[in-house]
């Protein structure tokens, strides 16, 4: 079979698989030989910290996805071109060392990437080396779902309506990678090896102890044992203390799962009558919402999507940065706030609800901008994607997609007695309030003086007064808001 092009460069971004990859695929099949690189991009790299776990889970993936390349070859030479430099010149070197003809990726529409895309468009362009790239982190992007009237959806339940209408096989049809295999190319001699994290300038973290599954066989392993769970993900996804979610989004994020094989394997159990896969499902095309909406309102990456919701007073100064500074730390004074802030800075993990409950607090309890929360978020989570952080803290702050953002307004008490009832996630992430009933575990402070010394807690020491009081903060909050509802 002629095929387009002689050598092709396939570059991974995140899309750190083999089974179902969009480039990939059309790579193998247009291309006689194709070479295949990642490149730990410094222009990502250098404003992380240096213990910083995604990078750790990204060297681990890409480990095993160099070996895996080697395995469909069936040859050890096989793998992955392993760079630790800026995007634009590394891939200059290649195309020119290798004699490439077309470089091969897969769509990011986060606006620093397809900036970096476009300028290597052009870089190739001028070198008369084709470029092409694919759909492949999502089901629909861009402007594939459209209102009647041509316009990109804004609100959820709509765009809802219109992807479920317009899913079907075709779109969820999985690239055979493994058909064309051979087309993959030999690394070039005295390639070496994947750098470990020294090499690239961070340090170990925790993530080995705790023990989060790595690489597609991590991905794997994850989404059988959650396709177990299933049916029952719409009664369990609530509460923290419970294995009630998939744990996926961190392989979704890095491409070590495919997200046509889990929204096909949502759907079958949705058609067989799955409450819990249709629950599922759901979040999916939540995911899928707000990548569109990142793709096609670019400005809610620094602003409210409703811009006149910028115009909200948020709190600034010395009391507004030590209220910031205690959310961060967990020292609020609200045990379930606290217990979800302990768990992402010890983890790099929150749960859902808990990510929207704490953000309402940041926002609406305490006055603070939803930017600096958004970008502690972006900071900590394993699973940072820009997309969907916006959307939820946008969500939560109501400056997004929302029609009547200032009436929610989370109260965190209630939300602890009605999410983690009996106190059993506060208690491991609050181990000082371990020994408060079930009771009094969700609001100390309103504990008697005996219950707390039985059990060893002293408020204001070894655990913090609350820094507001809710009902205020919420009167304070609807009279913030008050500036747009007038507008």
């Amino acid at each position: 079979m002629n095929k387009a092009f002689v050598n092709g460069l396939m570059w991974f971004r995140r899309d750190l698989r083999i089974e179902d990859n969009a480039a990939l695929y059309h790579a193998l099949k247009a291309c006689e030989r194709v070479f295949c690189v990642f490149i730990f991009d410094r222009d990502v790299l250098e404003p992380l910290p240096r213990a910083d776990r995604r990078v750790e889970f990204i060297r681990e993936s890409v480990v095993e996805l160099d070996r895996s390349l080697g395995t469909e070859k069936g040859n050890a030479n096989s793998g992955l071109i392993v760079r630790h430099d800026r995007a634009l010149p590394t891939l200059n070197t290649l195309v020119r060392q290798l004699s490439v003809n077309a470089v091969f990726f897969n769509h990011d529409d986060e606006p620093a990437s397809l900036r970096r895309d476009a300028e290597v468009g052009l870089a190739m362009q001028s070198q008369g080396i084709a470029t092409h790239s694919f759909k492949d982190h999502v089901i629909f992007e861009r402007s594939e779902l459209l209102t009647l009237s041509g316009q990109p959806y804004s609100v959820f339940t709509p765009y809802k309506n219109a992807w479920i209408k317009k899913l079907d096989e075709f779109h969820l049809k999985p690239y055979l990678v493994e058909k064309y295999t051979s087309a993959l190319a030999d690394k070039p001699a005295g390639e070496g090896s994947v750098p470990h994290l020294e090499a690239l300038g961070f340090v170990k973290t925790n993530l080995s102890d705790l023990m989060i599954p790595l690489g597609t066989r991590g991905a794997d392993a994850l989404f059988a044992d959650f396709l177990e769970r299933i049916d029952r993900y719409d009664e369990t996804r609530d509460f923290p203390a419970l294995k009630g979610c998939s744990y996926l989004s961190v392989h979704l994020r890095f491409g070590t799962a495919s997200i046509r094989r889990l929204a096909t394997a949502a759907l079958e159990r949705k058609k067989a009558g799955s409450a819990g896969a249709s629950t599922w499902l759901n979040e999916l095309i939540w995911r899928d919402f707000y990548a569109q909406i990142l793709a096609n309102f670019p400005h809610t990456e620094q602003g409210a999507f409703k811009p006149q919701y910028d115009a909200i007073p948020w709190d600034h100064g010395q009391v507004a940065d030590e209220r910031f500074a205690a959310w961060c730390q967990g020292r609020t004074g609200y045990p379930l706030v606290d217990a979800a802030m302990a768990q992402i800075n010890q983890t790099g993990y929150m749960h859902n609800r808990l990510r929207m409950m704490t953000a309402s607090f940041l926002v609406k309890d305490l006055g603070i901008d939803w930017r600096r929360g958004e970008c502690y978020f972006a900071e900590k989570l394993n699973d940072f994607d820009l997309a969907s952080n916006n959307g939820g803290w946008q969500w939560a702050a109501g400056t997004g997609c929302d029609a009547q953002p200032y009436f929610r307004i989370f109260n965190p008490v209630t939300q602890s007695e009605k999410f983690d009832t009996d106190g059993r996630f506060i208690r491991k992430y609050l181990p000082v309030l371990n020994r408060l009933s079930s009771k009094a575990i969700h609001a100390p402070w309103l504990a008697s003086p005996s219950t707390l010394e039985l059990a060893g807690v002293q408020i204001g020491k070894n655990y913090p007064l609350p820094i507001v009081q809710h009902d205020q903060a919420r009167a304070n909050s609807l009279k913030r808001y008050s500036v747009v509802k007038t507008k």
